[in-house]
């Protein structure tokens, strides 16, 4: 009974895009599966996950982190800086400043914090070599942090399966059902729980490289839509996220019966 009480935190990511459960009305991802996985050892394990689409580390600390320090969590997961490094009016430093107060908030509020590092997206991604400086800085401040204040680090930048599609949903950013697995098991790994050692393994065959239809294909269905819903929410004075509420703020028995191991 090592972990009793289950906090996720952060971004579309810990709410689990692309990883519907079947019927696609609740979404699924690493933070479920890593509960699921945790419940086996105890009967009274309790989750809640409180990530929310569209938000930066900013909203999560005066939002998320004091919502998780109700329910008195000894464990708690945050993903999240993707939405800080794509915002408007992108400082380094500030988001560096973020990085470190929410991970110094969850290690007083938590006895085990972990924290994650993100993909490097340049080679899926046409332009995505952009990104790459932020991404880094980004994950330079999450390492600087986790050392700083104790926090457990997984560290996704060098992962092969960055460079693999099929680990990814159609906007190329997201996780898909087998990204979130083997996230599940990275965390898993890290905390020295035993997990499923398929969730780690290599895909079988290799991907297929994304073509020019592909590529304007992703650009008008994926990319536009994207653009297009920040500049509304900048005409109207929206953030994303807002009216979005997190699919489970209270610390629940987990009662999803999902693949497990030993149980698959």
């Amino acid at each position: 009974m090592r972990y009793q009480r289950f906090v996720a935190i952060g971004d579309s990511c810990t709410e689990g895009l692309d990883d519907p459960y079947p019927g696609g009305a609740v979404y699924r991802g690493w933070a479920d599966l890593v509960a699921q996985r945790l419940a086996c050892d105890n009967p009274d394990f309790r989750y809640a996950n409180l990530g929310i689409r569209g938000r930066r580390l900013d909203q999560m600390i005066v939002e998320q982190i004091p919502a998780a320090m109700s329910l008195n969590p000894d464990l708690v997961a945050l993903f999240g800086g993707g939405n800080d490094i794509m915002s408007g009016g992108y400082s380094e430093r500030v988001v560096a400043r973020r990085v470190d107060k929410a991970v110094r908030a969850l290690t007083e509020l938590a006895p085990t914090v972990v924290v994650f590092t993100l993909s490097d997206i340049s080679s899926r991604m046409p332009f995505g070599w952009r990104m790459g400086p932020r991404i880094e800085a980004l994950n330079a401040a999450i390492r600087e942090a986790a050392v700083s204040y104790g926090a457990v680090l997984v560290d996704l930048w060098g992962d092969h399966a960055a460079g693999d599609s099929r680990y990814f949903g159609p906007d190329r950013l997201h996780l898909a059902e087998t990204g979130h697995r083997r996230l599940a098991a990275h965390l898993l790994r890290s905390l020295d729980v035993a997990y499923e050692p398929s969730w780690l393994e290599p895909l079988p065959g290799v991907p297929a490289p994304p073509s020019m239809v592909s590529n304007a294909r992703w650009v008008v269905q994926q990319v536009w839509p994207l653009v297009r819903g920040r500049i509304r929410n900048r005409l109207i004075g929206r953030q994303p996220g807002d009216g979005v509420l997190p699919k489970r703020p209270h610390l629940l028995p987990v009662t999803e019966l999902l693949p497990v191991p030993g149980n698959a």
